[in-house]
């Protein structure tokens, strides 16, 4: 019997590969960020048939397809269709931007994403939120279970926003039968990222507050794109928390930091962050405060039980956020050039938060006086 033509031999062997069997992927916020991480390693894998990129701008993964456009634009659902899953990650949690619009696009975007998916036929969305949608409390367990209740409230950076992103999670399979919605919640990212969180760890003193019990667990953006990778391939599902085995202890944080801490009474600290933010001279509110005062840890025991493992420790991760912000200078969330970080780090116990209105304070008035 004679072998099969080579041609045909090849066309068999490529449509039994896993690519040309494995799903079409939607990424949206696909030129930066998580986002780009994410379509290069699913460009790159043999176990997904294409990568369908949207953004504002195209990104640099010449593999991908590539729509431009806002994902709040109705037309999104044309350019979804023939896509199997969705990975929504277009969100702007940017502490300079201006609340409400911050909102109005977040809140925006995911129903518009949700909504499109259903209309071109997709059958799973991935969205991202973070493991602050729980909340830090001081009777949280540690650690606290994936299906625990969400007791954040709107009163941190961006937390308002991720929790109606995630009621929209929770309405869609309703709204649309037949749609299937992941949840993803990393824990504090780090890698090229930029929140209150990491700009914590820009102070020249870490920020504690009397008889809090903070706990820190980090996510390294590899391990989050790993994780949201195992929901695009269905290996998991429902919501899910990613980030590294354990935390650590403040004094754990600090040692391994090499930063002291400066110790400010609760009342002390939550009413300055309030009126500094309030008068408009830090973009973190005092909400942002909690996050370092009570934990927030998160039990990834989905990923776990379907062979996910993070790559990273606390302890890297920790080590690489350092090396991240070495050089950075930060005062109550708010960044300080050279001249006003020596200031404040001269400032004694006022560094923490109080420093940082003298510290604006002297400039405007420089600038008044030019």
């Amino acid at each position: 019997m004679s072998s099969p033509d080579p041609q045909v031999r090849a066309a068999r062997n490529q449509s039994t590969s896993p690519a040309a069997r494995g799903p079409v992927v939607a990424v949206t916020g696909a030129a930066s960020g998580v986002g780009a991480l994410l379509t290069g390693r699913l460009a790159a894998s043999e176990e997904i048939k294409q990568v369908i990129a949207i953004d504002e701008r195209r990104g640099e993964c010449a593999e991908a397809r590539w729509h431009i456009l806002d994902v709040r634009d109705p037309a999104i659902a044309d350019k979804l269709r023939g896509a199997d899953v969705v990975v929504h990650l277009a969100l702007d949690l940017d502490l300079e931007t201006d609340a409400a619009a911050r909102t109005a696009y977040n809140v925006r975007g995911t129903q518009t994403v949700l909504t499109a998916a259903a209309a071109a036929g997709v059958h799973r969305v991935v969205l991202c939120t973070s493991t602050m949608v729980y909340g830090a409390l001081p009777d949280n367990e540690l650690p606290l279970s994936e299906d625990a209740e969400l007791r954040a409230t709107a009163e941190a950076t961006g937390v308002g926003d991720l929790l109606e992103i995630e009621r929209l999670a929770r309405r869609a399979p309703r709204a649309h039968p037949g749609l299937n919605v992941t949840v993803v919640r990393p824990a504090v990212l780090v890698g090229g990222t930029d929140t209150a969180l990491t700009r914590y760890f820009e102070s020249p003193r870490l920020l504690v507050v009397a008889g809090s019990r903070p706990a820190w667990q980090f996510c390294h953006v590899d391990d989050l794109c790993s994780a949201l990778e195992y929901a695009v391939l269905e290996k998991v599902d429902g919501e899910l928390a990613v980030g590294c085995d354990g935390w650590l202890e403040q004094e754990e944080v600090e040692e391994l930091s090499g930063i002291r801490r400066m110790e400010l009474p609760s009342a002390v600290a939550l009413g300055a962050a309030a009126r500094l933010h309030r008068i408009g001279l830090t973009p973190s509110p005092a909400g942002d405060l909690a996050y370092t005062m009570y934990p927030w840890v998160v039990s990834g025991s989905r990923l776990h039980d379907a062979g996910w493992r993070p790559a990273y420790t606390n302890e890297e991760v920790l080590a690489e956020l350092l090396e991240e912000v070495s050089g950075r200078h930060t005062v109550a969330g708010r960044r300080l050039g050279r001249k006003d970080a020596t200031a404040a780090g001269a400032a004694g116990a006022t560094v923490a938060l109080l420093g940082a209105a003298a510290v604006v304070r002297r400039a405007r008035k420089a600038r008044r006086r030019i």
